[in-house]
C-alpha cells in the first residue's frame, strides 16, 4: 500500500510532463496544445525509499471557459477527497489567472498537504516572475522546471516528509487476502462475482459504469478463505465526464494498491486493447499478482482447436517482457471456467507469498551463474556469491556480488527467467537487486 498524491491545475502547465519525470517513463502524452487527451494517467513513483502513487487530474477536451471551470472544479474537490496530498501546478510564463485563483480557493480550505508548484522556473529572471503566486494565499512555493528537473528535489523531499505513515505490516496479518477484479467498464465484472456467490450482490446492466464504488464480497473456495473486491471500470481520460465515474477511478486504483491478486477481465470481443494494458501495467508496477480473464467467450465466432492458443499468444506479446502470466478464458453468462478462475487466482496468491530457504536457493542458482556468469564489462568480471530472499510481501531477491553496477537488465532478466523455472512464481512480479558484497 502507498499514499496518493494528485497533480492539479488547469491545461497546458506543464502537468503530463512533470507526471512523465516523476514515474520515470514517458507514458503521458506530451503537446504543446491544451486539453491533450493522454491514455495512461496513473502511475508509481518513490522518493528517499518512500513509494506514492501519482494520479494527473488534467486533460480534458477544449470546451468553453464556464463550462471548463465547472469541471475543474469537480475535479479538485474529487481529488481532495481522495488523494493524501495535492501538487498544485501553474505556469509563471502565464502569471496567475482566474481559474488558478479558482482552484487555489478551493484548496485553502481543506487541511491535507497542498504543494503550490511554479513550473517552466528555468532562469533567475523567471524566479523573480514567480513571487506573484503568494498572492493565491497557499504560503511557500516551489519553482520547477519539468522539462529538465530542475527544482523537483527539494519538492519531493518535502512532500514525502509530509505523507502519512501506511501501517501495512499489521493489516496484513490480520485482514484476509484480497483479490481485486478490475478492468475496464462493461467487461463483467460484476455479473463475475454474481455468478460465483449464487446470488445478484451487485447491479449489473449493459450500461457501462454501473459498479461506483469498490466493494468487498468474503468468499470461501478450495479451503481457502478471501476478500473479492467488485471495482468500477476504469477507462481513459478522455471517456471519464462524470465527477461520480471520476471518483470512482481513483476507488479502482485505490483497490489495486490494496489488494494482493489483481483478476484483469477483459472482454474477448475487444481484445487486450491500450485500456486494459493501461491496467495489467498498473498492477505489475504495484507488484501484484495477476491473473488475466478472458470473458464472453462464448461471444467468439468461428473458434476451433487454435483460437484460444493464438489469442493467448496475442495477449503475452502485448504483455512483453513479463508474460508468465496465467490466462484463463471464461463465460459468466454460461459459468464456464468461473471457478478455474478462482483457483488460479489462489495459486497465484500462494506463489506470490512463497518464502524460499537461502541454502535451497543457493544451492539451485549458484551452479546456474557459474555455468553463465554475467558478462564483462570494461575488463571487470562480475562474482556473484550468495543469495537471498528478502523478507517483503511480495518475491524480491538480493544477489551479493562484487561489482553489483556492471550487473546490465538483460542479465537481470536471465536470472528472474531461471528463478521463475526453477521455484514457479507464476502471474507474479519478481524483483531482482544486485548488492555489493
Amino acid at each position: 500500500m502507498s499514499n496518493i498524491v494528485a497533480i492539479v491545475g488547469r491545461p497546458n502547465v506543464g502537468k503530463s510532463t512533470f507526471f512523465n519525470r516523476l514515474i520515470q517513463r514517458r507514458e503521458a502524452i506530451v503537446d504543446a496544445v491544451s486539453g491533450v487527451t493522454r491514455d495512461r494517467h496513473y502511475g508509481k513513483s518513490d522518493w528517499n525509499g518512500k513509494e506514492f502513487s501519482l494520479i494527473d487530474t488534467g486533460g480534458y477536451v477544449k470546451g468553453s471557459d464556464d463550462v471548463f471551470e465547472a469541471e475543474i472544479d469537480k475535479q479538485v474537490e474529487l481529488a481532495i477527497d481522495e488523494a493524501d496530498a495535492i501538487i498544485f501546478m501553474v505556469d509563471v510564463e502565464s502569471g496567475v489567472t482566474g481559474m488558478d485563483e479558482d482552484v487555489a480557493k478551493l484548496l485553502r480550505k481543506i487541511t491535507k498537504p497542498v504543494f503550490l508548484v511554479v513550473n517552466k522556473v528555468d532562469n533567475g529572471k523567471r524566479a523573480e516572475d514567480a513571487v506573484e503566486f503568494y498572492s493565491l494565499g497557499l504560503g511557500e512555493y516551489y519553482t520547477v522546471a519539468s522539462i529538465n528537473g530542475s527544482g523537483t528535489g527539494d519538492l519531493l523531499d518535502d512532500l514525502v516528509k509530509a505523507l502519512p505513515e501506511v501501517e501495512e505490516v499489521e493489516e496484513e496479518q490480520e485482514a484476509l487476502p484480497r483479490f481485486a477484479v478490475v478492468g475496464r467498464p462493461n467487461a463483467g465484472k460484476s455479473s463475475f462475482i454474481n455468478a460465483l456467490i449464487g446470488e445478484d450482490r451487485y447491479i449489473v446492466t449493459d450500461i457501462a459504469g454501473t459498479t461506483r464504488d469498490s466493494i468487498d464480497t468474503k468468499y470461501n473456495r478450495f479451503g481457502f478463505e478471501f476478500n473479492l473486491v467488485d471495482t468500477a471500470g476504469i477507462r481513459k481520460k478522455s471517456k471519464v465526464k462524470e465527477d461520480l465515474e471520476f471518483y470512482s477511478v481513483m476507488r479502482s486504483v485505490r483497490a489495486i494498491e490494496h489488494c494482493d491478486v489483481c483478476l484483469v477481465v477483459l472482454d474477448a470481443t475487444r481484445g487486450f486493447d491500450g485500456q486494459v494494458q493501461n491496467i495489467f501495467w498498473l498492477a505489475q508496477r504495484n507488484r501484484k499478482g495477476i491473473v488475466v480473464l478472458v470473458n464472453k467467450w462464448d461471444l467468439v465466432e468461428d473458434k476451433d482447436n487454435r483460437t484460444m492458443k493464438e489469442f493467448e499468444r496475442a495477449i503475452k506479446q502485448q504483455m512483453e517482457p513479463f508474460t508468465d502470466v496465467p490466462v484463463v478464458f471464461i463465460s459468466v453468462l454460461n459459468k464456464q471456467r468461473i471457478y478455474k478462475a478462482i483457483e488460479t487466482a489462489v495459486e497465484v496468491y500462494k506463489n506470490r507469498s512463497k518464502r524460499i530457504k537461502t541454502s535451497v536457493l543457493n544451492e539451485v542458482m549458484l551452479p546456474i551463474i557459474e555455468n553463465r556468469p554475467p558478462p564483462a564489462l570494461k575488463a571487470k568480471f562480475v562474482k556473484i556469491k550468495y543469495i537471498m530472499q528478502l523478507p517483503t510481501p511480495q518475491p524480491q531477491f538480493a544477489f551479493f556480488c562484487n561489482l553489483p553496477q556492471y550487473v546490465k537488465d538483460p542479465y537481470k532478466r536471465f536470472l528472474e527467467n531461471k528463478l521463475r523455472e526453477k521455484f514457479d512464481f507464476h502471474g507474479v512480479p519478481i524483483s531482482v537487486y544486485m548488492r555489493k558484497k
